[in-house]
């Protein structure tokens, strides 16, 4: 078993969300170079895929991902315990349960948010869970799903589920409408409601309480810590503008070192997306995760336009790239000014 970073309730502080189709390797590899202090988070893995369909390939990482935690799904406890112990082998430093994900797909499979209207199968699934972990079991979930009224469903919720021993919540603070509203807009349109999780941490002070939804700056993050909450978790901002968020996060939330700049980042990829192409990898499976670099410098259309036209090309290799980083006329922009 691979060695796995402690302290992981400190790197919690500040964490990318798990995003189907966006959190993948190539993109934790990035997001890493940007913050060694962030707890990263991989797509979510369904327990049936890893334990029946053999497909444990999915949990392939990078050591240097570090802290990385996988994020799994399902709703059968001997399969999500099977499921966990898998990635305890393979080194990560924490399994999470996606109580969350609002997707027609997840409903059919009888996991992700719908679990909110099933808190005791949720702490059967988590007992079973920690019972075969060497590692932090946690949960991420919605405040409530359809008609349930958070006020009462979250708390009860929370209650039940750390019984079972689960420890760290993180708590997209917007309801999830499992009937009429996709997962896009299950993202906007439900009202978020930011008092009820920091409500949560009052009620439950032991327990180490993060909050998701709509979270934008690091700013926005500093405000909640302040506020009581234990950690902060963004999602697209994290991956759309990586500079802005990332960059920043060692010095301003976690007191570490400076920034680097942008073009450092990608200096630093370099060597990796070129061990990519020379085991068959396809140059647009990481520039596509690197097309927010460079937000609101002079070139950065340019940028993205050269590396979306040019990186899917079959045998496209570092000099689109370089093409790409040419467009950036600014050269001295970081992440401050971005």
């Amino acid at each position: 078993m691979k060695t796995k970073p402690n302290n992981l309730d400190q790197h919690a502080r500040l964490s990318v969300a798990p995003m189907m189709d966006w959190t993948d390797r190539h993109c934790r590899y990035m997001h890493r170079l940007m913050s060694s202090q962030v707890l990263l988070y991989t797509e979510m893995v369904t327990s049936p895929a890893l334990v029946r369909g053999g497909a444990r390939h999915l949990l392939r990482f990078d050591a240097f991902e570090h802290p990385v935690a996988v994020q799994l799904g399902g709703s059968d406890p001997h399969e999500l315990a099977e499921a966990s112990r898998m990635c305890c082998d393979e080194g990560y430093a924490e399994v999470n349960l996606n109580v969350g994900c609002p997707s027609d797909r997840v409903q059919s499979g009888r996991f992700g948010a719908v679990l909110m209207e099933h808190p005791d199968l949720v702490a059967e699934c988590v007992a079973a869970m920690i019972d075969v972990s060497s590692v932090d079991v946690t949960v991420k979930c919605r405040i409530g799903v359809d008609d349930q009224d958070p006020h009462q469903v979250l708390p009860a919720f929370i209650e039940t589920v750390s019984k079972a021993g689960v420890k760290r919540f993180t708590i997209h603070a917007r309801k999830a409408w499992l009937q009429g509203l996709s997962p896009k807009q299950n993202r906007d349109v439900p009202p978020l409601d930011y008092d009820l999780v920091l409500q949560i941490k009052r009620d439950f002070p032991d327990l180490h309480i993060s909050v998701n939804g709509g979270i934008t700056t690091l700013d926005q993050a500093r405000g909640f810590l302040a506020a009581g909450l234990d950690g902060v978790m963004i999602g697209r901002a994290a991956y759309h503008t990586p500079d802005q968020i990332l960059l920043g996060a060692d010095a301003e939330i976690f007191g570490g070192a400076g920034r680097k700049t942008t073009r450092e980042v990608v200096d630093e990829m370099r060597p990796y997306i070129a061990r990519h192409l020379t085991e068959g990898g396809k140059l647009n499976q990481i520039t596509r995760h690197m097309l927010g670099l460079f937000h609101g410098c002079a070139g950065a259309r340019g940028w993205r336009r050269t590396l979306s036209e040019g990186a899917h090309v079959d045998g496209a290799g570092l000099e689109v790239l370089d093409d790409a980083l040419a467009c950036v006329q600014n050269q001295g922009e970081t992440a401050a000014s971005a």
